[in-house]
């Protein structure tokens, strides 16, 4: 008999146990990550009552790629262009709520007499609120068009971001056991220079790969090769020595802005559903109730923490970000929870065994219970904010309610901004890209010139191939942006300015000499001031060759298309909102874009018969229906099911019109056998009132509501219908309808409703 691996009987009893307890959680309509915890407890060790998983080790490698999955489609969803359009206002609430709950969380682990790593573990988890969880919640309460959610759900984008540095921090911590001022710089310009190269090598390297392999990219392929390349620079992450969740994320942003996110994102979403549950489940399976019970204390206090931190913490983050006194206690008091990305801090820390075990089965019941909470607490931030209203000074209120409304107007940089912002941006992308090439020309390919052709033959040949590969770089980070409007205005401005224009660039020329003194330097046997002389003539050589600028023009432009190519199609197939949508948002009055049911009551009608603007006091702006984009649509524009909307008004308003969206629709019909079509055969009898009446005239269509597929000849052979032909006695017609509707043409044929039988020749 054959034996089966353990792995196999563990994961159907995993499986089977959070197929069950998800079932029951969606009917309780509760979210189904405390579902896979549930199955998780009931299928770990600790359940004296249910069979328990055996092989915890290979389950856990399962759960490791569980997480991989996690991170990578929160990348594909992540976009580094919409942080730097989102302006300073989210990136200040998110760094702000972020420092704060740590400090907290770090604070309380102390008081409880925790360990330092502990404690700051501790206090990463309680930082990181729940992106699913607070989508979820607002789904359910139907708060999604409304302006705070917008708010709430830019600051979980950052969060993401800054949990995954986050995490390299903790993991430097855990690692050195101590992390010094230097140390922690040190640490940081390592993370930006591996993020920056991977970013750029990235953008450039994947669109094209996928373009030119595009007509063989079907489905599975294209699964194939998106899996491997994340698990590609989740190896690189570890090799060099950043966690994998890192670089599965970094991945999946570099794919994001590629014109396949979309599908990638679909097609690896069932991967990410099967090894995320057992993630989750993986998670249930460390919660012990021997632990909860000694420790209750503890998550009772961490409970009270995040509920009375983030209240407190998160609405005064969202007030130094600029948000009026209403909207920054609607945000505070939505972030009031902590899940799976707590999940995964904890166990980065069991993994590198930081932590102690009872902390991750402690942070579990707290996530359960704040979760559980989380409807709650938003709802709780009207009466709050109520509260609050009756206590403060009117005159500080008003002032804190009116910041929403204030027109705020970025300040015009000066050509000078605008210059030295383009040039810094320019020397950390081209510097990065030729760092990375001298280090891995002098660290891994010139071991393998000198092998083959001996010492000083490989440094020639060595540093000939590095120079050519830097000469577009370098030309770039010398000659880039010298013909520019802004070099221009500041060149006619008199001979001060110049003189500060020529000292950039003899400032950047210097730069790019010194990379090539470094390769010829670290090769070349000859004397020092000989390698600055020749550094300093072989970049005036690069920046005179027309066939090296050609070569780094193109670079530049591939890289840009390729970083803009899913801004392009979305903008080709019409789906940007339209430039103003980012002002509004700054005040009382946004954009939302509602999508038309598919058994909505509004198709045919148009915006004048819907009178959105009386009845609900908000404006469509635009139509949105497939790639037709309609802008500022008259009363005439009809709406069609499947239409976005794109409206403009307060909460209220977008709330009144998602209401009536949802309320003016024709009830569905219940999927049952009664309304499958059905094909029957039917003996037209002596009685039958449809004998010697015209298949047209007979009624089956019009008054049964079937259909007459044809009529069955001799040899078994079914003849088309023709509407003219005459019914006769003895014809076995085939009719094709629903069941109700073929009973009671059966019983009309029967001569059971003769009289009510149409006469030849009505139609």
């Amino acid at each position: 008999m054959e034996h089966l691996p353990q792995l196999i009987s563990d994961l159907a009893l995993i499986l089977i146990c959070a197929g069950i307890v998800t079932l029951i959680f969606k009917r309780l309509r509760q979210p189904l990550v405390l579902g896979y915890i549930v199955a998780g407890f009931l299928a770990g060790a600790h359940s004296p009552l249910t069979p328990s998983v055996e092989d915890v080790s290979s389950v856990q490698t399962w759960a490791d790629i569980g997480v991989i999955f996690l991170m990578f489609t929160l990348g594909l969803e992540f976009s580094f262009k919409k942080i730097l359009k989102m302006g300073s206002g989210p990136v200040v609430a998110a760094c702000t709520v972020i420092f704060c709950m740590i400090s907290l969380g770090n604070g309380v682990g102390h008081l409880f007499g925790w360990s330092a790593t502990d404690s700051l573990f501790l206090g990463g988890m309680l930082a990181m609120s729940s992106t699913t969880i607070i989508y979820k919640a607002f789904d359910d309460l139907g708060l999604r068009q409304q302006k705070f959610a917008g708010e709430v759900l830019s600051v979980l984008i950052l969060e993401d971001i800054l949990g995954i540095l986050l995490m390299v921090f903790l993991s430097a911590i855990a690692v050195s056991r101590h992390l010094e001022g230097s140390e922690l710089v040190g640490s940081f310009l390592q993370l930006a220079f591996f993020l920056v190269l991977c970013f750029i090598v990235g953008i450039y390297l994947i669109p094209l790969f996928l373009r030119k392999m595009r007509r063989w990219l079907n489905g599975e392929t294209l699964l194939v090769v998106a899996v491997g390349l994340c698990f590609l620079l989740v190896a690189a992450a570890v090799k060099a020595g950043y966690s994998a969740a890192f670089g599965a994320f970094v991945m999946g942003s570099i794919l994001a802005e590629t014109v396949e996110a979309e599908r990638i994102g679909h097609i690896v979403s069932p991967l990410k559903d099967l090894f995320g549950a057992i993630f989750f489940v993986s998670v249930g399976m460390l919660v012990d109730p021997a632990v909860l019970a000694e420790y209750w204390l503890p998550i009772c206090v961490l409970t009270l923490v995040i509920l009375a931190g983030q209240a407190v913490f998160g609405t005064g983050s969202f007030l130094i970000s600029g948000q009026p006194l209403k909207v920054a206690m609607q945000c505070g008091f939505s972030l009031a929870q902590i899940g799976e990305f707590a999940f995964i801090i904890a166990s980065l820390g069991l993994s590198l065994g930081v932590t102690s075990h009872f902390l991750y089965p402690v942070v579990v019941a707290v996530s359960i219970i704040t979760t559980f909470l989380t409807p709650y607490m938003i709802r709780a931030a009207g009466p709050a904010y109520a509260l609050v209203e009756r206590v403060m000074p009117a005159g500080v209120r008003q002032r804190l309610d009116d910041r929403g409304t204030a027109r705020h107007r970025p300040a015009a940089r000066s050509p000078w901004q605008q210059l030295l912002r383009a040039l810094g941006g320019q020397l950390l992308a081209y510097g990065v890209l030729s760092v990375a090439a001298v280090g891995l020309s002098l660290g891994t390919l010139l071991p393998t010139f000198r092998g083959l052709l001996g010492h000083w033959p490989g440094n020639a040949v060595c540093g000939l191939l590095t120079l050519l590969v830097l000469a577009p770089f370098l030309r770039a980070i010398v000659m880039r942006k010298n013909h520019s409007r802004e070099w221009a205005t500041l060149y006619s401005r008199g001979p001060g300015n110049r003189a500060l224009l020529r000292a950039t660039f003899a400032g950047r020329y210097v730069l790019a000499a010194a990379f090539v003194y470094y390769v010829i330097n670290y090769l070349s046997p000859f004397f020092w001031p000989y390698h600055v002389a020749a550094s300093l003539l072989i970049v005036g050589a690069m920046v005179a060759s027309r066939r090296i600028k050609y070569v780094s023009i193109k670079m530049e432009r591939t890289f840009l298309q390729n970083l803009r190519s899913r801004e392009i199609k979305a903008r080709r197939e019409s789906r940007t909102g339209p430039e103003y949508a980012g002002r509004l948002l700054r005040h009382d009055v946004h954009l939302a874009q509602l999508e038309v049911p598919d058994n909505s009551r509004w198709g045919g009608q148009s915006l004048r018969q819907l009178d959105f603007s009386r009845q609900e006091s908000v404006m469509i702006a635009a139509i949105v229906r497939g790639t037709h984009r309609i802008n500022i649509p008259d009363g005439e524009a009809v709406i069609f099911p499947g239409d976005k909307l794109e409206a403009i008004g307060d909460d209220n308003g977008i709330r009144r019109l998602a209401e009536r969206m949802g309320a003016e629709v024709y009830a569905l019909a219940p999927d049952d056998a009664d309304h499958h079509l059905q094909l029957r055969r039917l003996i037209v009898g002596t009685e039958s009132p449809f004998c010697g009446v015209t298949l047209g005239a007979s009624g089956i269509r019009d008054r049964f509501h079937c259909m007459a597929v044809g009529f069955e000849a001799e040899e078994n052979v079914i003849d088309v219908a023709d509407s003219r032909r005459t019914i006769l006695r003895g014809d076995a017609l085939w009719v094709v309808g629903e069941e109700a509707a073929l009973r009671e043409l059966a019983a009309a044929n029967r001569g059971a409703q003769a009289g009510a039988a149409p006469q030849a020749g009505e139609r």
